[in-house]
């Protein structure tokens, strides 16, 4: 039996855009299926199906996957009543319900962060037994401690108790150190810094796994994932 698909739940899906986005669509002539017009937002459709919007074939797609280049002062959320979010800066014809962040960023943090609606890949990138590296690079008031790079390696434990995984530190400019993690806490490059001396005035994320940002984008700007890329960031 082959698997079928609302109309709207694939053109949600494939375009990408909201169901109720879609739903417009539909009725406002927008979508054909097997060459008519179709206007019926619950048809279901199958892959033999060719549903054109606007002239455009589509095919399903089960997830979405998208590159944001996060700007300082925007909160890693899907919704706040009094300040922006990361879903506040994807476009009206790339919103899809059920998208969120997969993790975080502090709010002053810039750099990659992937918006995806799904929570397996999610939990697979994030998860710490998985051991995927997130690489950030912090400027700092002062160089670390001279054994910073040794306490780093070998794991450290703060003053109230929080034990942290072994990392990497790496010193690559007179006030900037990057910073190679296999988990991902709450304010940990920041805590790890300060433990070795070092207080941390710039925190952007370069890379996830082995996929980096990409810097043809601007702050606050997202594109799609292919296929490759959002695996590579699972590596």
């Amino acid at each position: 039996m082959k698997e079928t698909h609302r109309l709207d739940q694939l053109i949600a899906a494939a375009a990408p855009c909201s169901r109720r986005e879609a739903s417009r669509l539909i009725r406002d002539s927008h979508v054909s299926v097997n060459g008519a017009v179709c206007r019926v937002v619950d048809r279901k459709v199958g892959d033999d199906d060719i549903v054109l919007l606007d002239g455009r074939r589509l095919t399903y797609c089960r997830h979405v996957y998208y590159m944001l280049y996060k700007p300082a002062g925007v909160l890693s959320a899907t919704e706040d009543r009094h300040e922006r979010t990361v879903l506040d800066l994807v476009p009206a014809s790339m919103q899809r319900d059920g998208l969120f962040p997969a993790g975080r960023l502090d709010k002053d943090t810039t750099g990659l962060l992937i918006l995806t609606d799904d929570g397996d890949y999610a939990h697979r990138m994030l998860s710490p037994r998985r051991h995927v590296e997130k690489r950030y690079i912090a400027t700092v008031d002062r160089m670390p401690a001279q054994d910073a790079e040794e306490r780093f390696s070998a794991g450290l434990t703060l003053s109230d108790g929080t034990c942290y995984q072994p990392a990497s530190l790496r010193r690559i400019g007179a006030d900037t150190v990057e910073v190679v993690l296999h988990e991902g806490r709450y304010h940990q490059v920041k805590r790890m810094l300060s433990c070795v001396g070092s207080r941390v005035i710039a925190l952007h994320r370069e890379s996830i796994g082995q996929l980096t940002l990409d810097h043809s984008l601007s702050p606050g700007e997202l594109r799609v994932l292919s296929d490759d890329e959002a695996q590579r960031a699972l590596r």
